[in-house]
């Protein structure tokens, strides 16, 4: 039986070849979309899944008000883990985990950057990278240790044993290789092509301040530990140990929730990348559901074609579950063939798509539970898409369809509508929603920065370019290959330190206004090119006492409720400063958030990590920029960075978000188009001996043409009605995530409901004129 139903089915596809191919090209194509998104989703629902001991595994959490506002972020004192080994038996190990870092790393005469963490001697036994060589116990045992990857290595050492090794660190440290790792897998937190001890970055007097918010701390708990029952403990914990009066809460927050949950808004979790996944994941099931509404209404548009079908079967004592199988076994197949076609565009599609979502997704053939999936999935769509079809056709009454008074139903408002309305539903809200996106993204790029960022560079300060910065800074200014130089603590699209700890005459003692902290060298305003307001720029020529100066942003003058703030002290810890200049607020982290107030400190603080120039307009000498960096930091190459194109990939998940959301609003109206335009071509051929009845009677291709496009132009008004609201209500839901938003044009739902009804009438008209030029003669033919 089941043999015969395939037979029949492989029949049914040759006997309506385009159909056929509609059909399988819209599966084909929804089904491709649905594995490329399942791809992603399944590589951000799996980050650190590997991880065995995941269950209890926790990060250090701290929870405090910051001005009005009750926040909660995961940047911890160092001291917090020695004092959580020392107190707390309900935890079995912590490790501290610095920034990634990229460094200087020579054997022999090669030379390599790369990037890595310092790290706990503990780190391999709470996370279980796997380790090619080496004791995940014992690789660190000797404090000049350092792991490798197994790619580096190769770069290092080709072929040779690497253990036992000896290599230079940023021509400091020689260090011996313990241990080769593999490359961490690209859905996990910690991405290295090295791991180095603890000591090795930070000293043991640094451990000691509970005031500095700097590292990030984990935490393995001992089996059958209640972590409800430790967290009143771990909540007081600064509270019970500083001895600097501390204020804030902690807490331990689960790994699982690491990567998808880690929006907080007054305390409290309330969201995060998990709103992106299910956004995908909603688009996915509604880009299957929209490929299997054009395989029903195809279907069941055909229904007269099959009609004495059904009727001879049911007369020679089919009942209707043989005929409903029959039916399915069809979709089936029909979804088997899409699939093949799916996974061949899946494949040749990767690439790009990695390149787009920038990850390293894959197809893992030979992974059993990808067949068991795939399986499944191809039954799933063949049910959903064949099971109205299924149960539409097998309901006929044979009596009706032998006697030839059977039509299919061509009522106001059938199954048939309503599955083309919601389709074209689908697709209005998804290009409200993309354009929407689009015009976020160029609201906030048109946002005034506060600072010239053309002509501006920056580059890391290594410990050659810290000891030779006066004579390359004379250099590069003589020769006119830069206006203006200046080191600071951080590039100027980034924030690397806050404090609220800063004091003036007049504060309230409860508040805790948080402050960006910059530390700048000289001449910032010039090299910056920020807005002056009063007072004066940085100079240690004329004034030395400005290394112990501070100029504020508007923002920090408003909070500290200064009318004139020229001359104020403030006083960051017990180092007074005194208040030279003002200037207009500047972006320094998110664009799509409002400036806060800003304290930029003087050359006293003597922390400095990046040298930043202003060339000359149309300066194109960075050849010789390069030599005058070779001269005086020899080891390491001019990696230098152009602050508006860093600034621009501020917008770079933004962009992501809307080239996924255009991507997927066009497969979408593909696939739609594609039913419609089997619809159409139905249609047309159902009312071929009509149209040249109406042509011998003199009627034009005009009024033919019309007729035929109408119903359907009608369908996808329907559609804009019923979109407009839900579009704008999600649209309007996503911008309340952002303080500075666009705002919502009724021109933009205009915009979507024309190309929805230029995309339609497009489809529609290419079968009504071909149906309304064709020559009447033939289509009145008796048969």
């Amino acid at each position: 039986m089941l043999k015969n139903h395939f037979k029949i089915a492989f029949r049914q596809l040759h006997k309506n070849k385009t159909f056929s191919v509609i059909n399988i090209s819209g599966l084909a194509v929804g089904m491709a979309a649905v594995i490329l998104l399942a791809l992603w989703i399944q590589n951000e629902v799996t980050y650190d899944n590997f991880h065995t001991k995941k269950d209890r595994i926790y990060e250090l959490w701290n929870k405090s008000k910051w001005g009005d506002k009750l926040e909660c972020w995961n940047v911890t004192p160092k001291v917090a883990a020695t004092t959580l080994r020392e107190h707390f038996p309900e935890i079995e190990k912590v490790v501290r985990v610095d920034w990634p870092t990229t460094r200087l790393i020579k054997y022999g005469d090669k030379k390599i950057f790369s990037y890595g963490h310092g790290v706990d001697t503990e780190f391999l036994t709470v996370f279980e990278f796997k380790l090619l060589r080496g004791n995940a116990h014992s690789v660190f045992t000797n404090p000049n240790s350092i792991i490798l990857t197994k790619e580096l290595a190769k770069k290092l050492f080709n072929d040779a044993d690497p253990i036992g090794k000896t290599i230079k660190l940023e021509n400091k440290e020689n260090l011996t290789v313990t241990g080769i790792i593999s490359t961490p897998p690209n859905n996990t937190r910690f991405q290295f092509e090295y791991l180095i001890p603890w000591k090795l970055v930070y000293y043991g007097d640094e451990e000691t301040n509970w005031g500095n918010n700097s590292t990030r701390t984990y935490v393995l708990l001992k089996e059958n530990i209640s972590i409800e029952a430790l967290q009143p403990k771990i909540k007081n914990l600064r509270k019970n140990y500083s001895t600097e009066n501390d204020i804030y809460d902690m807490f331990l927050y689960p790994m699982e929730r690491w990567r998808l949950h880690s929006k907080f808004i007054e305390g409290v979790e309330t969201g995060g990348r998990i709103e992106t996944v299910r956004l995908l994941a909603i688009i996915a099931g509604f880009i299957l559901l929209i490929a299997c509404i054009n395989f029903m209404n195809l279907s069941t548009a055909q229904s007269e074609k099959r009609a004495k079908e059904v009727g001879i079967r049911k007369t020679v004592g089919a009942i209707r579950a043989t005929l409903m199988n029959q039916f399915l076994s069809e979709t089936i197949v029909i979804a088997f063939i899409s699939f093949v076609f799916a996974v061949i565009i899946v494949q040749l599609s990767l690439p790009a798509y990695n390149t787009l979502v920038e990850k390293k997704l894959f197809v893992n053939y030979f992974n059993p539970t990808f067949w068991l999936l795939s399986l499944s999935f191809v039954l799933i769509t063949g049910f959903l898409a064949g099971s109205y079809p299924a149960f539409y056709l097998s309901s006929f009454n044979p009596v009706r369809v032998l006697k030839g008074t059977f039509k299919a139903s061509n009522s106001a408002i059938n199954p048939r509508k309503v599955l083309v309305v919601l389709q074209f539903v689908f697709a209005i809200v998804l290009i409200i929603s993309t354009i929407i996106v689009k015009q976020q993204i160029y609201h906030v790029a048109q946002r005034e920065v506060g600072y010239n960022k053309n002509q501006l560079v920056y580059h890391f300060l290594s410990s050659d370019l810290t000891k030779n910065y006066e004579q390359l800074k004379n250099e590069l200014l003589s020769q006119n290959l830069a206006t203006s130089v200046t080191k600071t603590s951080a590039p100027l699209t980034e924030g690397w330190s806050d404090s609220w700890g800063f004091v003036w005459d007049g504060k309230d003692p409860n508040d805790r206004t948080d402050f960006d902290r910059f530390i700048v060298d000289e001449n910032i305003i010039k090299t910056a090119g920020l807005t002056l307001v009063s007072g004066r720029d940085f100079n240690l020529k004329e004034f030395p006492s400005d290394s112990n100066a501070l100029i504020l942003n508007e923002s920090a003058v408003k909070a500290m409720g200064f009318k004139d703030a020229l001359g104020k002290i403030v006083k960051d810890g017990n180092n007074p400063s005194h208040v030279i200049g003002v200037v207009k607020d500047f972006i320094l982290n998110s664009p799509y958030k409002p400036t806060k107030p800003m304290v930029i400190k003087g050359a006293g603080e003597g922390w400095f990590n990046v040298i930043n120039m202003r060339l000359p307009d149309n300066s194109n000498n960075l050849n010789k920029i390069e030599a005058l960096f070779k001269k005086y930091n020899p080891e390491y190459p001019f990696d230098y960075k152009f602050v508006d194109q860093e600034y621009a990939t501020k917008f770079d998940d933004m962009k992501q978000i809307a080239t996924l959301a255009t991507l997927f609003s066009a497969l979408t109206i593909f696939i739609s188009c594609l039913g419609l335009f089997g619809l159409a071509s139905y249609m047309a051929e159902n009312r071929i001996k009509e149209i040249g009845i109406r042509k011998v009677l003199g009627a034009s291709v005009f009024s033919i043409t019309n007729m035929l496009s109408k119903n359907f132009i009608k369908l996808v008004v329907i559609a804009i009605v019923i979109a407009i609201p839900i579009a704008w209500w999600l649209v309007h839901k996503w911008l309340q995530d952002y303080d500075y938003r666009t705002s919502i044009k009724w021109w933009v739902f205009a915009l979507a409901g024309l190309i929805a009804i230029a995309v339609s009438l497009t489809t529609v008209m290419y079968q009504s004129i071909k149906a309304a030029i064709s020559n009447p003669v033939k289509s009145l033919r008796t048969e």
